[in-house]
């Protein structure tokens, strides 16, 4: 498939995500404070190569777009032609050296960011230029299309935009993540850990969250928020009136969030996981959202490599699609 024409004026709605021109205006503002601050520090080649979810992507994509652009892939695990296509644009990451910057997003845990950029089929590549989304082309495209089309993305970021790109430092290991302040995490994730022996909830999910607002990939952070959020919903519920209501009134959202928490929370992962499935099935619109944005909470709880949790994301994503 060809790609598609790099005009300006092929913007997507970015209504449900950002205003176009507010995350622009924000974007440049980023810049400029980032030049008044002496700039980026320079990363490491690993760090050209990011994950982001839609909890991060305002401030993975579209304010890191404000100094370079940023070529999204989405994707799937069971996608084959994403399997192709993801390593020649990790590849063509590092090759082009912090002229761009490539964010994976799984879209089977981010099925919201799939639907507002109006994605019909995977792998599909968009780009973010300060703010302003741009798309590329869909399907395993040849490397010598890919590489024209990168050229004339990079190409409008300078010329429109002024990006100047990522400053990359070759000598740093290629394996090793993005420097980070050291040791600010033990006492904050001590503090958690002390928060919940004392039954202090809402201590231990602040606790948690100072984490990720510094490093917001940080694991041990993730799964622990979800933990305690998941903990701190469940505490006072009645079970025995919640399994009744939720019994009683199939539709109501509600009551099938509750049950599905203390579903999890007893232990019976795969009927929690069902119930929201079969409730995002029913609903439509903010319900439906609510309910698959819990699911995805509960995802977090469990761990993305759990088999229980690859197969609900796919009956989700057969629900949805």
């Amino acid at each position: 498939m060809q790609p598609r024409n790099m005009s300006m004026s092929g913007v997507v709605d970015l209504a449900a995500v950002k205003a176009a021109g507010e995350a622009k205006a924000k974007a440049e503002q980023a810049r400029a404070e980032a030049a008044r601050q002496g700039g980026s520090a320079a990363v490491p080649p690993s760090a050209l190569v990011i994950d982001v979810d839609e909890a991060g992507f305002e401030r993975d994509v579209l304010q890191r777009s404000a100094e370079v652009p940023v070529v999204l892939d989405f994707w799937a695990e069971w996608c084959e032609p994403c399997k192709q296509l993801g390593p020649l644009l990790e590849r063509l990451a590092v090759e082009y050296n912090g002229r761009f910057l490539l964010a994976k997003i799984d879209v089977d845990a981010n099925q919201m960011l799939m639907q507002q950029f109006g994605i019909q089929g995977i792998p599909a590549v968009f780009a973010v230029v300060a703010g302003q989304a741009l798309p590329l082309f869909q399907g395993a495209v040849p490397e010598a299309q890919i590489r024209e089309t990168l050229d004339q993305l990079i190409a409008v970021g300078e010329e429109r935009f002024g990006l100047t790109g990522i400053t990359v430092d070759a000598d740093a290991d290629p394996s090793a993540p993005a420097a980070r302040p050291a040791g600010p995490y033990d006492s904050l994730l001590e503090a958690a850990m002390t928060a919940l022996d004392a039954g202090d909830l809402a201590g231990a999910v602040q606790a948690y969250k100072n984490v990720l607002a510094d490093d917001p990939a940080h694991p041990e952070a993730k799964l622990g928020l979800a933990q305690a959020e998941l903990l701190a919903r469940v505490q006072d519920l009645d079970p025995g009136a919640v399994r009744r209501n939720a019994a009683d009134d199939p539709a109501d959202v509600t009551a099938q969030l509750a049950a599905a928490d203390l579903d999890l929370a007893g232990g019976h992962v795969q009927d929690a996981f069902g119930r929201l499935v079969e409730t995002v099935r029913r609903t439509a619109g903010e319900d439906r959202d609510a309910v698959r944005l819990r699911l995805l909470e509960l995802f977090e709880v469990i761990g993305a490599d759990d088999p229980r949790v690859t197969a609900a994301r796919q009956a989700l994503a057969r629900v949805l699609f």
